[in-house]
């Protein structure tokens, strides 16, 4: 996790197999679809992986499909103790007279992982920025919990930039999640760590009350 290994996470996804990764992913969110109240599209898992593509799986590949939207949402579970929330973008609407007409409740989605198991990722999380490949994320005085990614398309080498998580990692305040697309084309090291983190590092430093 922290050096972003992705043979480890391969042959992870091969011992666990797919369908133990779909339910893991469905608890999360994929495969709903959310409202926000504009609608969003589904993440989804593959249906029917082969041994090689669910090793693919492992590490976002293959025919993994996933917004940023909900990747943020698997950050702020990890944050939530292992809840995830259903997301919501207008917290209140008042009228002319700045009077509340309508005012949105928090409401849990579902319960993805246990309270230790979340505590387990926010460790592993921390040290990706501390010590890994999610240090330009890092804030000074804060604790964060990170992830990067870089997801290949195509044939050429061309990939997406990811870079998620949260902080203060011992009492959220902030999650996120960064995806600059294409942000290389023949793989030359514009990975997440090198160019979604920095802008994740911006977000979270503004995020975080002092």
């Amino acid at each position: 996790m922290q050096v972003s290994c992705n043979t480890s996470f391969a042959w992870l996804a091969g011992e666990l197999g797919a369908d133990a990764l779909r339910e893991q992913a469905e608890e999360f969110g994929f495969g709903q679809t959310l409202q926000v109240p504009m609608t969003a599209t589904p993440s989804t898992y593959p249906e029917d992986p082969d041994d090689a593509q669910t090793a693919l799986t492992g590490i976002g590949q293959h025919e993994v499909r996933v917004t940023p939207l909900q990747v943020a949402m698997i950050s702020a579970g990890i944050a939530n103790d292992g809840v995830v929330m259903d997301p919501y973008l207008v917290d209140t609407v008042r009228n002319r007279d700045l009077e509340v007409a309508e005012q949105t409740d928090p409401r849990a989605l579902s319960r993805a992982v246990s309270d230790a198991t979340a505590q387990e990722l926010t460790d592993m999380m921390v040290s990706v920025v501390e010590q890994g490949s999610g240090q330009l994320a890092a804030v000074p005085g804060v604790s964060v919990a990170g992830k990067t990614g870089t997801a290949e398309f195509g044939d050429s080498g061309a990939a997406h930039a990811w870079f998620t998580g949260f902080a203060p990692a011992d009492d959220p305040q902030i999650a996120v999640a960064v995806v600059v697309e294409s942000a290389t084309d023949n793989w030359t090291g514009e990975t997440g760590g090198r160019v979604a983190a920095p802008i994740a590092q911006a977000m979270l430093e503004a995020g975080v009350s002092p």
